[in-house]
């Protein structure tokens, strides 16, 4: 999943009738949030629960957008993760709680210290917001959660060996970052010593194959993922891993693997890209446990 940095000037955004004033209009909903921890290192996979509960007269007429900003102790947005919810919002209805997760990975954003996520809906056609009940900080926007985020340093370091193409940003936003791999990418690590969980974040493009790609991942010299890529969706893998997979050596090593690859030029005669690339990787992960 990608986590967008959006200028500030999105808080000036219409609002509906909110503003400076008390927001006199009747809540359609309650939102809340929960993180699966409240020290979050940046660089690091969180996993955010959401809940809505709809008020028991509520109506939504047609299908709104989740508004997710992350705010710095002193209420600026840092980064945003604004996104459509999985059952959508002209299907709820009066009475019922809507729940779903999310996960994300923090930003490299150049902020330690606490932070607090913040939510709202909003009409994707016209920017106006509809009213929630909660901790309102104006322009109807509702403090849900609250957090830390800590050092970098944290993090368990990746080193991306032979098989890896060099990083790449999406050029409308900078803070989107990938790398290719080509047949078969080889990743380094210390060996956590504990239990632990490998998130591999990454999409492809099943369009170029008559079949879909099938992706191994190894650790040492045991498959520990089995996947196939059959749409262009970014996704998520979520692999457990007990200490004793990691071995007793201070290093571990990790290879992903594909069955086919494509080069973009030969399935294309206006690129000029001679890569051979297998699947796009934006995060690749070891959280112990």
């Amino acid at each position: 999943m990608r986590v967008s940095i959006i200028p500030l000037l999105v808080l000036a955004l219409a609002a509906g009738a909110c503003g400076s004033k008390k927001d006199r209009a009747t809540p359609l909903a309650a939102a809340s949030a929960t993180l699966s921890s409240t020290r979050v290192p940046l660089g690091s996979p969180v996993d955010i629960t959401y809940k809505f509960e709809v008020a028991p007269s509520a109506r939504f007429d047609k299908d709104y957008r989740v508004l997710v900003h992350f705010l710095d102790a002193d209420e600026e947005m840092m980064w945003a993760d604004d996104h459509m919810p999985p059952v959508p919002t002209s299907s709820w209805k009066g009475g019922q709680t809507v729940e779903y997760s999310r996960t994300l990975f923090v930003p490299l954003y150049p902020y330690v210290g606490e932070a607090a996520v913040v939510v709202g809906l909003y009409d994707p056609a016209t920017a106006a917001r509809l009213p929630l009940s909660g901790d309102a900080l104006g322009q109807r926007e509702y403090r849900v959660a609250r957090f830390r985020l800590q050092p970098q340093s944290d993090n368990i370091f990746l080193a991306y060996l032979e098989g890896w193409h060099g990083p790449e940003t999406a050029a409308d936003n900078p803070a989107i970052e990938w790398q290719w791999t080509k047949r078969e990418a080889v990743l380094r690590f210390r060996n956590p010593r504990k239990n632990a969980v490998f998130y591999l974040h990454y999409d492809g493009r099943p369009a170029m194959f008559d079949s879909p790609q099938a992706v191994t991942v190894w650790l040492r010299d045991e498959v520990i993922d089995a996947f196939q890529v059959a749409t262009a969706n970014e996704e998520i893998r979520k692999v457990p891993l007990k200490a004793a997979q990691f071995g007793t050596d201070d290093v571990v090593v990790c290879r992903i693997s594909v069955d086919k690859t494509f080069v973009p030029s030969a399935a294309n005669a206006g690129s000029r890209d001679t890569r051979e690339l297998g699947i796009r990787v934006f995060h690749a992960f070891v959280a112990p446990q």
